[in-house]
């Protein structure tokens, strides 16, 4: 069982004193920063709105407890095994048998249909950006509904109708190939089941192949369900002021457990001093805490602290082939002393100097005061197969023995002139940036690292097309696989990888065959294999992996830490006062 490990961090009670001070007792009341994008499972990719959805709509399963690999039936009575019929032995055919009893909030009954209209609408629905690559991925090998023209693919909407069926009180989910990851994309926004009479009279896809093209790709905040809902879940939307708050009330006739919170209320405060005060005052139950914050916020009396990792990962890209032509981010373009060559980080003994110049300890200590991962690879704690592999240690001495290396000593000689990049805002990546091109500037008076920000914006188009020499980013899981790291790190067509021109056939070979093949030890080896990798050939420099701080009311209960749980994200149907 893969668990991820949660640290207490403080709690202090006032003996005698906490319960009985209680406000508010039947509302629970949250202020954060973050603001919801839309309420439509379909199309949602923000984590701030799933955290919305979980509590108004279900899905079949979900995680259980703490860990990544185990799941516990919600909408479907069961969990799909090999051992319980509801998993194919070749792994593609997936069969969940669906609750009875359970009502929509419209009161409308739940039924398989619904829940096989809801998987193929997500799919068919498609929105640029949005989550629908996911199914798409699992069950066809495809990330696109859509060609280079922007149309639907022919035949894709008839593929999409096929792969999932009704029979009895059970829906089947057809794979085109094993996906041992597939559960636990079930869990993502776009597996929240919906009416699908409801959503069909409230302007959603009608459900023919015939007219699915009509639907696909919606632009944003135009989804028939973005601020309409009706699921199964323990709330009710109640209110909901855009950039102000949302209250959500308790569903009384919830087929599950009850809440013990009648009512929920996320507000939204940009300022932390305000937020603060609401804390110590104890008008809220809980308040976002920023990273600079942290410190401050745990000198708070009759607060509980809740410190836990969550599955990102920051990391510097060092781009094997920088696009020469016209690029101010590699100077001269030439070994000369005023740039780079388009191969300069090619040449692994430039890569792993550079990895020599990141003081991981002092940055961990001085940016975070001690309260972050240092990952080793893109396989990260909280994932399944995740080993500490070595890393390429703080030492001056041995960056400058590799850069005398480096292109047969013609870099030491000529010396070399090039950026670093960050997204502007990110003082987390900032400050490893100047770190790396302090330390690599100390080796050698020839030798000019200049670090530069960049819009989100402009960096997000810029790394893409392969022009920042190195940059500094993150991935955040869409599930818990490693997978879902490996592919955009390291493969050569993944998110990252294209963008540092990573071109390794072993590494291509692997994580294509990791992805496929079901057996637990052979992923195992597999996934251990690429950590080794990633280090040997220094195809990146790990950075941190976030820690997340939760200060709550000590007298709020029930708070289960989970990775793919983010700070704007609360289980109001958990929690207790």
């Amino acid at each position: 069982m893969k668990r991820f490990a949660l640290v207490l961090v403080c709690l202090l009670l006032a003996a005698g004193s906490a319960f009985a001070s209680v406000k508010n007792p039947d509302t629970l009341t949250v202020v954060h920063a973050n603001t919801t994008i839309t309420l439509d499972p379909g199309t949602c990719y923000s984590s701030t709105a799933f955290g919305k959805i979980q509590n108004i709509y279900e899905p079949l399963i979900f995680f259980k407890g703490s860990t990544t690999d185990e799941f516990v039936p919600v909408l479907a009575t069961e969990v799909p095994t090999k051992a319980n019929g509801g998993i194919s032995g070749d792994g593609t055919v997936y069969t969940f048998k669906i609750r009875k009893g359970v009502k929509f909030h419209n009161g409308n009954d739940l039924t398989p249909e619904d829940v096989a209209y809801t998987l193929k609408r997500a799919m068919i629905i498609d929105q640029n950006g949005g989550p629908s690559w996911m199914l798409l991925e699992a069950l066809f090998d495809i990330g696109s509904t859509r060609g280079d023209d922007g149309k639907m693919i022919p035949g894709v909407a008839e593929r999409i109708d096929k792969a999932v069926t009704v029979k009895g009180d059970t829906v089947s989910i057809k794979l085109d190939r094993p996906f041992p990851p597939f559960l636990a994309i079930l869990c993502y926004s776009n597996g929240y089941i919906i009416d699908k009479e409801w959503a069909i009279e409230n302007g959603c896809w009608d459900g023919t192949v015939a007219n699915a093209a009509k639907y696909n790709n919606p632009n944003v905040g135009s989804e028939p369900l973005h601020h309409k809902v009706n699921g199964t879940g323990p709330y009710r939307l109640a209110e909901w002021e855009p950039s102000v708050r949302m209250v959500f009330t308790r569903n009384d006739n919830y087929w599950g457990d009850r809440p013990e919170v009648k009512t929920a209320v996320y507000q939204i405060v940009n300022e932390w001093s305000t937020r603060k005060l609401m804390l110590q005052n104890g008008d809220v139950d809980r308040a976002q805490v920023d990273d600079t914050y942290v410190s401050e916020a745990m000198d708070m009396q009759d607060v509980a602290f809740f410190q836990s990792p969550e599955l990102t990962m920051f990391a510097a890209f060092l781009n094997q082939d920088v696009v020469a032509k016209g690029n101010p981010y590699s100077g001269s373009g030439k070994l000369d002393g005023q740039g780079i060559p388009h191969d300069f980080l090619a040449d692994v003994n430039v890569r792993k100097a550079f990895a020599h110049c990141f003081d991981r300890e002092t940055y961990k200590q001085d940016v975070f005061e001690g309260r972050t991962i240092l990952p080793t690879s893109p396989v990260i704690e909280g994932l399944p197969y995740h080993k500490d592999v070595p890393v390429h240690g703080f030492d001056l001495e041995k960056a400058a023995e590799y850069m005398k290396k480096a292109f047969g000593g013609k870099v030491w000689e000529k010396g070399f002139k090039m950026n670093i990049i960050y997204f502007s805002g990110k003082t987390t990546c900032e400050a490893a940036a100047l770190m790396l091109a302090e330390n690599m500037n100390s080796l050698n008076p020839k030798f000019k690292v200049e670090v530069l920000d960049v819009s989100l914006k402009d960096f997000n188009s810029l790394y893409r097309q392969r022009v920042f020499p190195i940059f500094i980013t993150g991935w955040g899981a869409d599930y818990p696989d490693p997978h879902n790291f490996a592919q955009p790190f390291m493969h050569s067509m993944g998110a990252y990888g294209k963008a540092s021109s990573l071109h390794d056939d072993e590494v291509d070979a692997l994580i294509e065959k990791g992805i496929a093949v079901v057996d637990p030890d052979e992923r195992r080896t597999i996934y251990e294999r690429l950590q080794d990798v990633y280090y040997e050939k220094a195809l990146g420099i790990p950075l941190f992996q976030p820690t997340q701080f939760r200060a709550y009311r000590s007298w709020v209960q029930g708070y289960v830490p989970h990775p793919m749980t983010t700070d704007a994200m609360e289980k109001f149907y958990e929690l207790r006062k």
